[in-house]
């Protein structure tokens, strides 16, 4: 399972994620929020759904739903990751930023029952729903994902 190697990039996704958070939630009041570059704020927000917070009026039962699912979900990635060919470097990095994103967000629905999130980015009186390490982790994730499929960092397989 030479591919597992990769491990050590969902571990710092769950760290820089948690410390983040850890941080936000020390400093910050709940929907603070501090002006950092022009299109950019430091928000902070709890998220009691899914993306965009979907599902977050929900009543509750949503927590439990979406913990099982990310368990579910990063259960079939180690799985996955442990079953891929050496060469499939890519792939073995975008499913260990998956895993780490999915992980940290995991950790907070557990914790909290919520996530916590605080990257704010805006344009004009337009924001972006806002969003935390984790998440940053899962899309990139899911961009390497994307790409891998259509070629990029394909190389032969040795004969």
């Amino acid at each position: 399972m030479p591919m597992l190697k990769w491990l050590w990039l969902s571990v710092l996704a769950i760290v820089l994620d948690q410390g983040s958070k850890l941080t936000v939630d020390s400093l910050m009041q709940l929907y603070q929020s501090i002006p950092v570059l022009p299109y950019f704020n430091l928000t902070y927000v709890h998220n009691t759904g899914a993306a965009f917070s979907f599902l977050s009026e929900a009543g509750g039962w949503q927590r439990w739903f979406f913990a099982g699912l990310a368990v579910l979900i990063s259960t079939g990635i180690t799985v996955w990751l442990a079953k891929l060919k050496p060469q499939e470097t890519l792939l073995a990095i975008a499913l260990a930023l998956v895993l780490g994103g999915a992980v940290g967000n995991l950790i907070d629905r557990l914790a909290y029952g919520y996530v916590i999130d605080f990257i704010d980015v805006y344009y004009e009186n337009w924001h972006w729903p806002a969003f935390n390490i984790a998440d940053s982790a899962i899309t990139l994730g899911v961009v390497l994902m994307i790409a891998e499929s259509f070629g990029l960092g394909h190389t032969k397989e040795p004969d």
